[in-house]
């Protein structure tokens, strides 16, 4: 929606000459006073990046800027209190800008710098992780990204390997060093993962440099390095397996941050405008939407598969109906190609419905989930960040192999038929990788860079009951009770998180709300207690940001009338990159 702006008309008839040339020689200093604001902002925010690169190389790896490939940042507490002084400096500057003379894109990209100097503060001295989160140490992320990732010749990003090997040793000792009263969660976590760090750190990593345009005293020092690394890495598997041991035998720190700590977090990383009660609140309300919604569908469709009497109990029925649809999925060796398989089916059907445009020159590819990535989700999106535009987007999928018969077939029967083509709708087409797509191609550098994870989130929760809106499925009860069911699951991770971390809730009551409640299967219910234990807030990003979204596309209908069109809506609502919603809300409105 446009919104008119009003001209100034000075009627000199009114007005004599020196008045009227004073007004407009004001209003040109104010005009150029604003301009020069913005201007220096935008010299600020360019400024803030480079300097932000500097001060966390390995955030720069992951976003594509090579500059600082090569370092590997030891987290100690020299390391600590120089992120400080940056964080303070740079909120310094930014505090120096009227803000009221911002124009309102700027105005977001000051609020999402401040949000994240002051989270970095918060996080550093307040919430102190890394004190208690050991699974918050491993080197193999950016190995990964400097090996596996064509961003330039595989010589010179072998020589950044090799200069970043160099600090692996004394990571790893400033880690233990400071690690205090850690969970035991996280510390398990830290194992695993850690072990993964050797299919990194691999024989065929050293072949590789062996083989190389690497000089002689090069590969000499690389294969010095990659040794001392892998027998830092194993001894930092070693101490804490000790620690894990230790941890299990006299009690650890709980994993719970209570309620003082969840809104502070919560405030920082959300940014919906409301506390983590409220929204809380607002999700045991949707809980029983979803479920009476659920109801009506299982009532229309009993006949088709029983034969006997429907259950009184609306829920006891819904979740014999779901059980009864869950046997059918794809075979446990065929998971992964399966997932392959479908995303040109929904390339195909948001081509033909014109829902937002896709650009077939980004690549998406499918791929088995790295080991030193996995314990934590099923299915994920690693995507390039800006300053590698067109390098490929992975969508990580865990296979089952790891799996008992068991767990495999609960895993299965929770991703059917139905809800493995929601997931894919979520995670890829047009879910986060098409909001990544477009993000990076945002002009602004701060709102793709710094982006609010409820908005990248909401977003893929959004398309999923956009895309049945608009036909896929074509509009079979099946397929919606699943995506209610999926949908359901969104609004209970908000429950959960909020209920574990804040009011004690306990794996059995977490249990009984996932399997009982949100008809989720036992190995997925116990998948996600874990994700829970090993993380705060992040679990309600997903319905905060999809009912901020929703809501604002039907009030925005409501506005425009019949001139509204969707393919415009969620082009120019992906165009702002990953602002928080109220804000790109804020935007559009004003258009």
């Amino acid at each position: 929606m446009k919104k008119a702006t009003l001209s100034l008309v000075v009627g000199l008839a009114l007005t004599g000459l020196t008045g009227c040339q004073t007004q407009e020689s004001t209003q040109q200093t104010d005009v150029k006073s604003v301009t020069q604001q913005q201007m220096s902002f935008n010299q600020f925010s360019q400024q803030f990046v480079s300097d932000f690169w500097k001060e966390s190389p390995t955030w720069a790896l992951y976003s594509g800027y090579h500059k600082y490939d090569g370092i590997l940042k030891i987290p100690n507490k020299e390391n600590r209190q120089a992120s400080i002084l940056f964080n303070e400096q740079q909120l310094a500057k930014l505090a120096q800008f009227d803000t009221d003379k911002l124009s309102a894109n700027e105005l977001i990209d000051y609020r999402l710098i401040e949000n994240l100097l002051k989270r970095n503060l918060w996080e550093i001295t307040t919430f102190k992780s890394w004190q208690w989160n050991p699974s918050a140490y491993n080197v193999a992320g950016g190995f990964a990204q400097l090996i596996n990732e064509d961003f330039a010749p595989f010589d010179a990003r072998l020589r950044s390997v090799l200069a970043r090997m160099e600090n692996v040793p004394a990571f790893y000792e400033a880690a233990r060093h400071n690690i205090h009263n850690p969970t035991l969660e996280h510390t398990q976590l830290a194992q695993m993962q850690n072990q993964g760090a050797f299919s990194v750190f691999s024989e065929d990593l050293l072949d590789s440099a062996k083989n190389s345009g690497l000089t002689t005293a090069e590969k000499k020092l690389f294969e010095q390095r990659f040794n001392a690394s892998t027998k830092a890495i194993k001894a930092h598997i070693d101490w804490l397996a000790a620690l894990a041991a230790k941890l299990e035998k006299e009690g650890a720190r709980s994993f719970r941050i209570g309620e003082e700590r969840y809104e502070e977090k919560f405030a920082f990383d959300i940014q919906a405008g409301m506390s983590g009660k409220a929204l809380y609140e607002k999700a045991l309300a949707d809980k029983l939407r979803v479920q009476t919604e659920m109801a009506k569908i299982t009532t229309q469709l009993w006949s088709k598969y029983f034969d006997t009497p429907q259950p009184k109990d609306q829920n006891k029925a819904t979740r014999q109906l779901i059980d009864k649809l869950s046997a059918k999925h794809v075979k446990r060796e065929d998971f992964v190609d399966e997932v392959r398989a479908q995303i040109p089916e929904l390339v195909k059907f948001v081509n033909e419905k014109n829902l937002v445009t896709l650009n077939p020159e980004k690549p998406l590819v499918v791929r088995e989930t790295p080991a030193y990535m996995r314990g934590f989700a099923g299915a994920s999106i690693s995507a390039p960040g800006p300053y590698e535009k067109s390098s490929n987007t992975y969508y990580n999928v865990t296979p089952l192999d790891a799996m008992d018969a068991e767990s495999a077939e609960s895993y299965l029967r929770e991703y059917n038929h139905w809800i493995l083509q929601v997931l894919n709708i979520h995670e890829a087409i047009p879910g986060h990788y098409t909001q990544l797509v477009y993000s990076n191609e945002s002009p602004s550098m701060i709102k793709s860079l710094f982006g609010n994870g409820a908005m990248i989130e909401g977003w893929a929760v959004y398309t999923e009951r956009m895309m049945l809106e608009e036909g896929y499925g074509d509009f079979e009860p099946e397929m919606w009770l699943m995506y209610y069911k999926w949908n359901l699951r969104v609004i209970a991770n908000t429950l959960l998180d909020y209920s574990i971390q804040v009011k004690g809730m306990t794996e059995e009551q977490a249990l009984d709300l996932m399997v009982n409640e949100a008809f989720q299967q036992q190995a997925e219910a116990e998948g996600k207690w874990r994700r829970a234990t090993l993380s705060q807030v992040q679990l309600t990003s997903y319905y905060s940001g999809y009912r901020e979204i929703y809501d604002f596309r039907e009030e925005l209908k409501g506005i425009e009338g019949d001139n509204f069109d969707l393919k415009t809506f969620h082009e120019q609502f992906l165009s702002y990159g990953s602002a928080p919603v109220k804000y790109v809300r804020q935007l559009m409105l004003e258009k």
